[in-house]
């Protein structure tokens, strides 16, 4: 019976369970651990997010006969001069906008809440399930405002914790740059045999899975915030760069974050003129359409075979678990897992087949 598949799994299953139960009681041990994570999580994401941009440069450079060193400091010049020519070319814009959207911040709250009180006055004459959402958005707006609050309270903090990741990014980039050929070799040198093989592939194959969800995504999510760009300027939407910029960023999230960016151009296209909430609908919905048949399939291809309900069921969990953070980690985490997973049974296959053929 020890042999069954079901037997095996019901005991992992088991030993997995009693392993967080007695975690849970003694984590205050872990919370020294846990602070070092939360204070280097942001800077390594970042610091992994350039890398994985950069490397294929750097590789391109050293096969060409450049030194390890003469290929890191051409990285890092056009990289710099990359971010200045970003920075000159669309700071000032930026700037202003955000300027105008905080000087415009009352004029929109008092129309946002205008509206909410229309809705509110005439509630009796809208359906049940409509009065149910409008109330579930009002609670919503509410948690949002005590959140910003005390996000608003802990601005020094938060400041600090800004100018520290910043200063950390870099060292973290330089060090993957300089060393990325050695972390691996460090893990599966530990082992020998087959179980040095078998490491060696699935750490190739989280490499490979992360480096073409990373460059994929951020190409896929430069592309959408353009076409988004054009888009609004086109509806002449107030903000647009900056609400492309933003697109940019929730873009990184697959499948939902072109729907999240939705949410403030909308509001920003009600309080300006509210037919051009119609257009903003518009070009979201064909900057998805465009990139869901057109752009991820020619270049992420199957790098991020996952079903769009398997998306939103993560990064809802996510969320829920460990914020802004765990979204953005969701999809590369399941895919390591899945990754280690299909390694583990492919390994358990492959062993199971050379013992049958054996007997």
């Amino acid at each position: 019976m020890t042999r069954k598949l079901w037997f095996q799994v019901g005991i992992g299953i088991l030993i997995t369970l009693l392993i967080i139960k007695y975690f849970r009681e003694i984590y205050h041990i872990f919370d020294p651990l846990i602070i070092i994570f939360n204070t280097i999580m942001i800077p390594l994401l970042l610091g992994g997010v350039l890398y994985y941009i950069t490397e294929p440069l750097q590789r391109v450079l050293e096969k060409r006969g450049m030194p390890r060193w003469g290929s890191l400091a051409t990285v890092m010049l056009l990289l710099i001069a990359v971010v200045t020519t970003i920075f000159l070319l669309i700071g000032k814009p930026i700037a202003n906008q955000v300027n105008n959207l905080v000087e415009n911040a009352p004029y929109i709250a008092t129309r946002i809440e205008q509206a909410f009180n229309y809705i509110l006055e005439n509630r009796d004459i809208l359906p049940p399930q409509v009065e149910e959402f409008v109330a579930s958005i009002t609670n919503s707006i509410q948690d949002i405002a005590i959140t910003s609050s005390r996000y608003l309270m802990n601005f020094v903090s938060g400041a600090v914790s800004v100018t520290l990741t910043l200063i950390l990014v870099p060292f973290f980039f330089i060090f993957m740059l300089k060393d990325h050929e050695k972390f691996a070799p460090q893990i599966y040198d530990v082992f020998s045999g087959d179980t040095r093989t078998w490491v060696k592939k699935t750490l190739e194959d989280i490499d490979k899975v992360l480096r073409s969800y990373v460059q994929g995504q951020v190409l896929v999510s430069f592309l959408l915030a353009v076409m988004m760009l054009i888009g609004y300027l086109i509806i002449k939407l107030d903000y647009s760069l900056l609400l492309a910029l933003f697109a940019f960023f929730m873009n990184m999230i697959p499948f939902i974050g072109p729907w999240v960016s939705l949410v403030p151009a909308v509001i920003v296209a009600l309080t300006q003129k509210p037919i051009l909430v119609v257009g903003v609908c518009i070009i979201t919905l064909v900057a998805q359409q465009v990139e869901s048949n057109l752009i991820t399939p020619n270049v992420m291809g199957k790098s991020l075979d996952i079903h769009p309900l398997t998306v939103i069921s993560l990064v809802l969990a996510a969320g829920n678990i460990a914020g802004f953070i765990g979204i953005i980690i969701a999809i590369p985490t399941y895919c390591v897992i899945k990754v280690v997973v299909q390694n583990i049974y492919h390994e358990r296959k492959n062993i199971k087949d050379t013992m049958t053929k054996s007997m």
